[in-house]
């Protein structure tokens, strides 16, 4: 009897071992295709939505806040000749728009950019702000200061350009709306005008049929067989 006990309890183990193995086994194969599953699932759930990185983690610190563009954007305004302010922050750059007087030469457009740079950095430090430090990425500034003048290529138009970004040591002021090659600017705007107004050119295929342009006619050749009489 003690022999029979010990069979049945040998053939029960070896059933037990086996089926942790065939579990096991199972898991091994099944859970792949689980995780394939989901992703898949995940993947058609999310088919034609944006994904969202933020390439600036660890950076801009501290930020900028819609307070400060709300102050930067008050300060300016008060400033003699500003008709219209905007303040946008767009990929770690802060752009301010400063629309002038219609009759605003260079010379006060390139004060105005200079007094609203003034503004901006008066409330954000440059060197908080503005200039890179222990190699974190810091904001660029760009200042754009222009009147509406509704014809672009007068001379009444003005259009000037305050820029620091956070690599650079010193702010950069520039008047865009004057070419640096006047020569170069002009010629490129008479290719374009010569593009929109082709010169005809005359076609090499066409033939004039006719008297001569004298209004003489042309006279044939006499052939062999109409030879004068004597």
């Amino acid at each position: 009897m003690t022999q029979k006990k010990k069979t049945v309890k040998k053939s029960k183990c070896k059933l037990d071992h086996t089926s942790k193995i065939i579990l096991i086994g199972s898991a091994i194969i099944i859970v792949p295709f689980l995780i394939f599953g989901f992703i898949l699932l995940s993947a058609t759930f999310n088919t034609g939505k944006p994904i969202f990185g933020d390439r600036f983690k660890g950076d801009l610190d501290p930020a900028i806040t819609n307070a400060n563009m709300s102050d930067i954007s008050a300060k300016i305004k008060s400033e003699s000749g500003v008709e219209k302010v905007d303040v946008e922050l767009a990929s770690a750059t802060l752009r301010v728009y400063v629309d002038i007087s219609d009759s605003a030469s260079k010379e006060d457009a390139s004060n105005v950019a200079n007094a609203a740079y003034d503004a901006v950095t008066n409330i954000l430090p440059v060197g908080t702000y503005f200039t890179l430090r222990d190699n974190m990425k810091m904001y660029d500034l760009e200042i754009h200061v222009y009147n509406l003048s509704k014809d672009r290529d007068s001379d009444s138009f003005v259009y000037v350009i305050k820029n620091k970004s956070s690599t650079m040591a010193e702010p950069r002021i520039q008047v865009v709306s004057e070419p640096l090659d006047a020569e170069l600017a002009q010629q490129l705007r008479d290719d374009v005008e010569n593009r929109k107004n082709p010169t005809p050119t005359p076609d090499d295929n066409e033939m004039t049929v006719g008297g001569a342009e004298d209004g003489n006619e042309a006279q044939p050749d006499a052939g062999a067989g109409d030879q004068p009489k004597e």
